[in-house]
């Protein structure tokens, strides 16, 4: 299961990579004013599903851009985003990646998260760790937030909202050694779970956004939670993932406003 995902994501980069290099401004679409799609997440999107399918016909699927395909009775469900971070791509930028979850009754089972231009792999599986480029990987051991390196997005942003998490980074953005914002949630979350970056926060993301990169942060010793610590992350509370040491000093953070 695990080697159909990677090969999947491996080869649904590499035609994100090869399509890169055709797209024009026809091929760019606007789910609202900032918001970007592209022609290209609409092909590998279909690619994905259309190999899922073809191999597993009785399993359910959850992309970004179509939606759920519901097979009634199916205890599992794939959890897609074929290009997260489509505002890095269409400007040729690098942090851009491939996610592939698996949910097993409910719960994460498998994720693969690809960066094509990076050509990093980072793949977990439960109770089997995880890795990156087949090595393993765990998150960092960093207790204070003067040391640490975090990451964040505006997905909230970029949606109008009128809750933003604009008040959370100047907050935290002084007390730590610095604060990354790349744009695709799922490799943020990679970055957390392979020791790089110490925690990672944002509000308004989609179960699409962290299905895979939640299953790789907690196989590689991690915590991920709702700003209040509970389970009702994405959407609803927001999103904390780190390396379970400062967790739970983010929080205080976070629950200040």
């Amino acid at each position: 299961m695990l080697n159909f995902m990677e090969n999947l994501a491996r080869e649904a980069g590499t035609m994100a990579l090869e399509q890169r290099k055709h797209l024009s401004s026809a091929g760019l679409h606007f789910k609202n004013e900032r918001d970007l799609v592209t022609d290209v997440d609409r092909q590998v999107e279909n690619f994905i599903k259309t190999n899922i399918s073809r191999q597993f016909p009785d399993h359910a699927i959850l992309a970004e851009e179509s939606g759920i395909s519901q097979e009634r009775g199916s205890e599992y469900l794939w959890v897609i985003d074929p290009i997260d971070g489509t505002t890095s791509f269409v400007h040729d930028m690098p942090f851009y990646s491939v996610s592939i979850a698996l949910r097993r009754n409910g719960r994460p089972y498998a994720g693969v998260v690809y960066a094509p231009r990076l050509d990093e792999l980072y793949r977990a599986e439960l109770g089997k760790g995880a890795t990156l480029n087949g090595r393993p990987i765990h998150v960092s051991a960093r207790d204070k937030l003067v040391n640490c390196l975090a990451e964040t997005g505006f997905a909230c942003l970029r949606a109008g909202h009128r809750e933003n998490n604009l008040k959370h980074f100047c907050r935290i953005a002084p007390q730590v050694r610095d604060i990354r914002r790349d744009g695709s949630a799922a490799l943020d979350m990679a970055f957390v779970a392979a020791g790089r970056v110490d925690f990672f926060w944002e509000m308004l993301l989609q179960p699409y956004d962290i299905a895979a990169g939640e299953i790789i942060v907690l196989e590689a010793g991690g915590r991920v939670t709702d700003f209040q610590g509970g389970n009702e992350y994405p959407d609803r509370r927001g999103i904390v993932v780190s390396n379970g040491v400062i967790h739970d000093r983010v929080l205080e953070e976070l629950a200040l406003d």
